[in-house]
């Protein structure tokens, strides 16, 4: 037939509903994306939208993390399964939003804070569990510092990410934000009207400017991206940006889901959950420190060769 059917949708293939082969993660090359996208073709045909599918994600995790609380491998192990959907319903939330063009920075918002409910829940569990064991008070004391930790790791490996991907995309392509326009964005927002947009608008920006704070180098050179060039960033630059950012995105990695769920169910099976909590002030820490100077000097190098020599 030369024409197609009226209403019938062409299948977008799943190579197009990953952001960028650079950000990609082996485990979610292999599993979770595959799985994400035979969820967003459902959820397409069904008429989900994307935000819907990030708030079912909620209360799977959510319902996963109250599972670790006892001290039980069969309800731990459900919850493991649970906490695996979840993740691709995390998954899948962004291949749809790709799929069919569904974006925004409320659904950007929603998908970040899905993963800190699961995992602000899990700590809790985790930690009264250690309670219960005869940890005491010493046990929140330790979810406190690595959950503290883990949101720092969690932030800036996102942050880095979308760095990359503005220069693999440019803007458009990427979901890095300014806390200077999300202010500005935020006071023309009405209380009446928008209340629940501007009312997350006002922790993301808090979310922002700590992202910001912590990268001081990259701060600087994306003020100078903005001065000397504008919206349309040089080829020569971007891929020599990319080159040298592009190593460091296997740390992002890390500290993002697989690395630091791989730990927990091993510490669940072992029945040593503690050990989750040394694991991401060590390990996980190490590698935020490591990933920071690195970028921070890439960045730095390049601030020093715009301004002397240009590119």
């Amino acid at each position: 037939m030369e024409m197609k059917e009226k209403g019938k949708q062409e299948r977008v293939p799943l190579e197009a509903t990953l952001k960028s082969m650079d950000t990609e993660e082996t485990i979610d090359l292999w599993f979770y994306r595959p799985i994400g996208y035979r969820w967003a073709l459902l959820f397409q045909k069904l008429g989900i939208t994307p935000n819907v599918v990030t708030i079912a994600s909620i209360f799977i995790g959510i319902a996963a993390g109250v599972l670790f609380y006892f001290d039980d491998l069969v309800y731990n192990v459900i919850g493991m399964l649970l906490l695996v959907w979840a993740n691709s319903y995390d998954s899948a939330d962004g291949q749809l939003a790709r799929m069919t063009g569904q974006y925004s920075r409320l659904g950007r918002i929603l998908d970040g804070l899905s993963g800190d409910l699961w995992f602000i829940t899990i700590y809790i569990s985790l930690c009264l569990r250690l309670m219960n064991s005869g940890w005491g008070l010493w046990a929140f004391l330790l979810g406190a510092v690595a959950g503290y930790s883990h949101i720092r790791q969690a932030a800036l490996a996102d942050y880095y990410r979308n760095f990359h991907l503005f220069f693999v995309k440019g803007k458009s392509g990427s979901e890095l934000d300014d806390s200077c326009q999300l202010e500005a964005n935020y006071k023309a927002m009405s209380w009446k009207k928008n209340f629940i947009n501007k009312l997350v608008m006002f922790f993301y920006i808090g979310y922002t400017r700590n992202q910001e704070r912590f990268t001081s180098c990259m701060q600087r050179l994306r003020e100078i991206i903005r001065s000397k060039y504008g919206e349309e960033v040089p080829v020569l630059f971007r891929e020599a940006f990319r080159a040298q950012s592009k190593p460091l995105m296997k740390y992002t990695n890390m500290l993002s889901f697989n690395t630091r769920v791989i730990a927990l169910f091993i510490s669940l099976f072992i029945n040593e959950v503690w050990l989750y909590f040394v694991f991401e002030l060590s390990i996980l820490n190490i590698m935020l420190i490591y990933m920071r100077n690195r970028h921070e000097k890439i960045c730095s190098n390049f601030v020093e060769k715009i301004l002397k020599k240009g590119i």
